[in-house]
Protein backbone atom coordinates (compact mmCIF):
# COMPACT_ATOMS: atom_id res chain seq x y z
CA UNK A 1 0.00 0.00 0.00
CA UNK A 2 3.46 1.79 -0.59
CA UNK A 3 1.47 3.58 -3.68
CA UNK A 4 -1.43 4.80 -1.97
CA UNK A 5 0.63 6.88 0.63
CA UNK A 6 2.77 8.26 -2.59
CA UNK A 7 -0.01 9.06 -4.64
CA UNK A 8 -2.19 10.62 -1.14
CA UNK A 9 0.64 12.48 -0.88
CA UNK A 10 0.95 13.89 -4.05
CA UNK A 11 -3.00 14.62 -4.19
CA UNK A 12 -2.25 16.84 -0.77
CA UNK A 13 0.47 18.81 -2.31
CA UNK A 14 -2.00 19.67 -5.37
CA UNK A 15 -4.15 21.38 -2.41
CA UNK A 16 -1.51 22.89 -0.85
CA UNK A 17 -0.35 24.51 -4.01
CA UNK A 18 -3.83 25.36 -4.63
CA UNK A 19 -4.13 27.25 -1.24
CA UNK A 20 -0.26 28.98 -1.90
CA UNK A 21 -2.53 29.97 -5.28
CA UNK A 22 -4.89 31.26 -3.98
CA UNK A 23 -3.47 33.24 -1.12
CA UNK A 24 -0.81 34.90 -3.54
CA UNK A 25 -4.18 35.61 -6.10
CA UNK A 26 -5.67 37.54 -2.86
CA UNK A 27 -2.67 39.47 -1.84
CA UNK A 28 -2.37 41.17 -5.39
CA UNK A 29 -6.23 41.83 -5.71
CA UNK A 30 -5.55 43.72 -2.70
CA UNK A 31 -2.63 45.17 -3.53
CA UNK A 32 -4.19 46.21 -7.19
CA UNK A 33 -6.78 49.06 -5.35
CA UNK A 34 -9.76 47.99 -6.68
CA UNK A 35 -13.25 49.21 -5.76
CA UNK A 36 -14.49 47.35 -3.39
CA UNK A 37 -17.15 46.10 -5.91
CA UNK A 38 -14.36 44.74 -8.05
CA UNK A 39 -12.34 43.08 -5.36
CA UNK A 40 -15.44 41.11 -3.77
CA UNK A 41 -15.95 40.08 -7.79
CA UNK A 42 -12.82 38.49 -7.52
CA UNK A 43 -12.29 36.93 -4.19
CA UNK A 44 -15.98 35.23 -4.87
CA UNK A 45 -14.12 33.26 -7.49
CA UNK A 46 -11.59 32.50 -4.90
CA UNK A 47 -13.38 31.10 -2.33
CA UNK A 48 -14.89 27.95 -4.73
CA UNK A 49 -11.13 27.33 -5.57
CA UNK A 50 -9.97 28.14 -1.82
CA UNK A 51 -12.61 25.11 -0.64
CA UNK A 52 -11.48 23.12 -3.67
CA UNK A 53 -8.25 22.92 -2.92
CA UNK A 54 -8.83 22.43 1.28
CA UNK A 55 -11.19 19.62 -0.16
CA UNK A 56 -8.47 17.85 -2.46
CA UNK A 57 -5.84 18.56 0.47
CA UNK A 58 -7.80 16.86 2.55
CA UNK A 59 -8.96 14.06 0.61
CA UNK A 60 -4.95 13.37 -0.48
CA UNK A 61 -4.95 13.00 3.91
CA UNK A 62 -7.26 10.66 4.23
CA UNK A 63 -5.48 8.66 1.15
CA UNK A 64 -2.21 8.61 3.65
CA UNK A 65 -3.96 7.57 6.52
CA UNK A 66 -5.84 4.77 4.71
CA UNK A 67 -2.18 4.00 3.40
CA UNK A 68 -0.89 3.53 6.52
CA UNK A 69 -3.80 1.38 7.40
CA UNK A 70 -3.34 -0.88 4.93
CA UNK A 71 0.23 -1.47 5.11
Amino acid sequence: MDILIWIGAGVTLLGVAGLVWCILTVARARKAGLSDDELRARLQKVVALNIGAVLLSGLGLMLVILGIFLA
